[in-house]
């Protein structure tokens, strides 16, 4: 079996991640990830010699729509509810220098 997930594990990774986490949810979380992790240990004993990789579960194939040009907006018409253009373009505050 794995090394349990401990309390202070929790709280380094959520402080990283930024969480504010109370001891309950601490505590909570710690059996939770070790269960994952006993989960995921259970799992790497099924001998998968004879299971041929897939990419999806489902025999799904390309659902894209095909890529045809469509009806698009006239230019004023897509600039009407813009906050600022110049007529033509979209302006935006410069962001980089």
């Amino acid at each position: 079996m794995p090394d349990m997930i401990n309390e202070k594990q929790v709280r380094e990774v959520a402080a990283l991640a930024r969480l504010e986490l109370t001891d309950e949810e601490v505590s909570r979380f710690a059996t939770q990830l070790s269960d994952i992790l006993a989960y995921i240990e259970k799992l790497g004993e099924l001998d998968t010699e004879a299971v041929e990789p897939l990419a999806h579960s489902l025999p799904v194939k390309n659902v894209f729509r095909a890529d045809e040009p469509g009806q698009t907006l006239d230019r004023d018409q897509a600039l009407k509810n813009a906050p600022d253009s110049d007529g033509e373009h979209f302006c935006v505050p410069k962001v980089l220098e």
